[in-house]
């Protein structure tokens, strides 16, 4: 399966609103439409939109094995308080991280492998029947996303769709007020950009939201999504 220039460009007409984008996803590429979410600190709002939507919509989480016990927990407190239905775990193989991390330090010396081998080539294989991921990214998250587009090519015959992209921090923060949505432990703390537990540190006053992540690296995303 593969995404058609005249569904790209019947997706792009919507405009900006965000569950216009979710309904039309559903609407132009029946059966072809996942959720891609971390279910970190800013995730609720988009699967609070998709569940209003369509409650049985696949979710997509890349359970690493390195997330904090608090995004786990979060994981299924946010399913269950959303009344989502079709929440994936995607893992990598047991034997991959046997012969490539058996020691499970491979974040320390190899961080660009780790999250090949933990989040590229899980979501690869699992979003297969999926020619087309929403996400919940933001131009306001970091300087290397302050060009996405709402649409954007991901491939060959793939896109991702990004509803939330023109929302801001303080504008997903109101929402998930308005919503009674709960909040990720680990929000309250100092991190509005959640990873694995070893590749994440709370982020100063001043910081992007996303300098906690591998921070003193260039690294500055996992692989997942192209710079933009």
């Amino acid at each position: 399966m593969s995404v058609t220039k005249q569904q790209v460009d019947a997706l792009t007409a919507v405009g900006t609103d965000a569950t216009a984008i979710i309904r039309a996803a559903l609407d132009v590429l029946p059966g072809q439409v996942a959720v891609l979410s971390s279910f970190g600190a800013e995730s609720a709002v988009l699967l609070a939109l998709a569940a209003e939507i369509d409650p049985a919509i696949p979710v997509l989480f890349l359970d690493t094995g390195m997330h904090f016990p608090e995004t786990i927990e979060y994981r299924h407190e946010l399913a269950r308080t959303l009344g989502l239905m079709d929440v994936i775990d995607v893992r990598p193989p047991r034997q991959v991280t046997q012969d490539r991390d058996p020691e499970g330090q491979l974040w320390a010396f190899d961080p660009d492998a780790c999250c090949k081998m933990r989040k590229v080539e899980p979501l690869d294989a699992a979003s297969l029947p999926y020619p087309a991921l929403i996400t919940g990214r933001k131009r306001s998250q970091a300087a290397t996303r302050n060009r996405m587009e709402i649409v954007e090519p991901d491939g060959e015959g793939r896109i991702k769709i990004n509803p939330l992209a023109e929302w801001t921090r303080e504008e997903i923060d109101a929402e998930m007020t308005r919503r009674g949505l709960p909040r990720h432990p680990l929000a309250s703390k100092g991190y509005p950009s959640i990873g694995c537990a070893p590749c994440t540190r709370p982020v100063g006053e001043n910081e992007d939201s996303r300098a906690g992540r591998w921070a003193g690296l260039a690294k500055v995303e996992c692989g997942i999504h192209r710079p933009t």
